[in-house]
């Protein structure tokens, strides 16, 4: 009889193997892709722990998908370069896709920046109330 941390090896391993073949099931077939997109590299994207796959990796290539801004409702556009960018360098999350334009993003960086300083503050002065 096997032990539990025998098994989970077990498991751990078959995982692995099962994982190498799908990668090389998905580099293996030739894709046809149209111009201006950009090839994915699954190797590369962040693990993720879902029973789907992210279309842009059934397709094989990242394109350029539109979208708009959730603050100010201006129309953009998603590049598929960024998108690469995002999912392989930065390790964005697979299921994530950009709801904000670049306008609209800085803007909410100084906004938590700014709650964030104002409620150290307050921890700071609380601190020293109570020394």
């Amino acid at each position: 009889m096997k032990s539990n941390q025998q098994r989970r090896q077990e498991i751990k391993a078959h995982r692995l193997r099962r994982n190498a073949q799908k990668a090389r099931a998905l580099n293996a077939r030739p894709v046809d892709r149209p111009l201006e997109t950009v090839a994915v590299t699954p190797a590369r994207l962040q693990a993720t722990h879902s029973y789907g796959i992210p279309d842009f990796v059934q397709r094989g290539y990242y394109q350029d998908r539109p979208f708009h801004c959730k603050d100010c409702g201006k129309a953009e556009l998603w590049t598929a370069a960024q998108q690469q960018w995002w999912y392989e360098e930065a390790q964005g999350d697979v299921w994530t896709v950009a709801v904000r334009c670049r306008a609209c993003r800085q803007q909410e960086r100084m906004r938590k920046a700014e709650a964030r300083r104002v409620h150290l503050e307050g921890l700071a002065m609380k601190r020293e109330r109570l020394a």
